[in-house]
C-alpha cells in the first residue's frame, strides 16, 4: 500500500518560531509511519522554505505531497496567510480555513464575532499606533471606563507574546506607549482576577460531531500565564480542573460555542477566566501547541486518547474534507 505523503510545516515568521519547532518535532516523532511518509518542512525566520537541507518554493512542496500538517503558530501560520497559499495550490491541510483563522487570530475581531453569543468577556478598547495622539488622555479614558487593573495585548499574537499586566492607572499611559512602540495595534482589557482554565475541542472525534476535552486549570507561579511560564515547567496544569461538575460542563459548552461561532475546523482550544461564578472568555487558539510540554496533549491523555491516533485523525480528516 502506498503511503500518504505528509508535509509537516513548522518554524515560521512569528515570535512563536521555537514553539512551532517543538510542535512539528513531536508530530514527526509520533506520526504513524506505517501509513504516512512524513516530510519535514521548516520555514526559517527569514521566510525560506527548507526541505532536506535545500530551499524549495512552497508550490513545489505542495505538488509533491498529499496533505500538509500545519504545525505553525502565530503570524503567517495561524492568521490565514499560509492557509490562503495552500488553498491556491489545492493541497489539503490540517486546522482551520483561511478566513476563520484570520478572524480568530485578531483578538478584537474575535470579540466582535462572539458578541452575539452572550459569552461574558472583559471590556476592552482597541488602539492603533496611527490613530493615537495622546496616550495620557486615552489612559485616563480607559481608567474611567474600566479599572483599576488592565491587560495590554498585541491585537494579533499568541503564547502571551507581548502581553503586559498593568496594576494601576498611573502606569497605564507609559505601558500603552511601550506596547505601541513594538506593535501597530493593541487591545487594552480590564483585568479580571480569577482562576484560569482552558478547554480543547475536536471535530468528528469519538463518534461526536464536536468532542469536548476535559478543562485544564492553569496555576502559574508568577503574576500570570506569560510566555516563559508556558514552557518552563513551573506552571501547574491540573487536568481535570478543580471546579464543580457544572462549571466544567459549562466551560466545555462555551469552548464548543466559540469554535462553532467562529466557524473553526478540526480542533481548537479556548482560554477563560473564572471569577465570581462567571466564566469570561479570553481568547482562542486555532492551532494550539502539540508538543509534550503543551496543554492539548495532556488533555488527550486524561481521556485515554493516544497522541498518534489524534495525529492520524487530523490528517485523514483533512483529506476527507478537501
Amino acid at each position: 500500500m502506498q503511503k500518504i505523503r505528509v508535509a509537516v510545516l513548522r518554524g515560521g515568521l512569528s515570535d512563536e518560531y521555537e514553539v512551532s519547532l517543538w510542535t512539528g518535532a513531536t508530530v514527526l516523532e509520533f506520526i504513524d509511519r506505517t501509513h504516512f511518509d512524513p516530510i519535514d518542512v521548516i520555514i526559517t525566520r527569514q521566510g525560506e522554505w527548507l526541505c532536506n537541507g535545500k530551499v524549495w518554493l512552497p508550490e513545489h512542496i505542495f505538488q509533491s505531497v498529499d496533505v500538509v500538517f500545519n504545525a505553525l503558530h502565530g503570524t503567517y501560520g495561524e492568521d490565514g496567510v499560509v492557509q490562503r497559499l495552500m488553498d491556491r495550490y489545492g493541497v489539503p491541510y490540517t486546522g482551520s480555513k483561511a478566513f476563520s483563522s484570520a478572524v480568530a487570530m485578531n483578538k478584537v475581531t474575535t470579540k466582535k464575532f462572539l458578541e452575539q453569543t452572550g459569552i461574558p468577556m472583559a471590556p476592552h478598547l482597541h488602539i492603533s499606533r496611527d490613530s493615537l495622539a495622546d496616550t495620557a488622555r486615552i489612559a485616563e479614558k480607559i481608567a474611567d471606563m474600566f479599572g483599576p487593573q488592565y491587560v495590554i495585548k498585541p491585537t494579533c499574537s499568541g503564547s502571551s507574546s507581548g502581553t503586559m499586566m498593568v496594576k494601576n492607572p498611573l502606569m497605564l499611559s507609559q505601558a500603552i506607549s511601550d506596547a505601541l512602540s513594538r506593535y501597530d495595534e493593541i487591545m487594552v482589557e480590564a483585568r479580571i482576577p480569577g482562576r484560569e482554565v482552558t478547554c480543547g475541542v475536536i471535530e468528528r472525534f469519538r463518534n461526536e460531531n464536536l468532542y469536548g476535552l476535559p478543562p485544564v486549570e492553569i496555576v502559574p507561579k508568577g503574576d500570570f500565564f506569560d510566555t516563559q511560564s508556558k514552557y518552563d515547567g513551573m506552571t501547574e496544569e491540573i487536568c481535570p480542573a478543580r471546579f464543580s461538575h457544572e462549571t466544567k460542563r459549562e466551560v466545555i459548552r462555551l469552548a464548543k460555542l466559540v469554535h462553532q461561532t467562529l466557524d473553526l475546523s478540526q480542533y481548537s482550544r479556548s482560554d477563560f477566566i473564572i471569577a465570581n461564578d462567571t466564566i469570561y472568555f479570553l481568547e482562542v487558539n486555532t492551532l494550539p501547541g502539540l508538543s509534550m510540554k503543551s496543554i492539548f496533549p495532556k488533555a488527550l491523555t486524561a481521556v485515554g486518547a493516544q497522541y498518534q491516533d489524534f495525529i492520524t485523525h487530523l490528517i485523514t480528516d483533512a483529506m476527507r474534507r478537501s
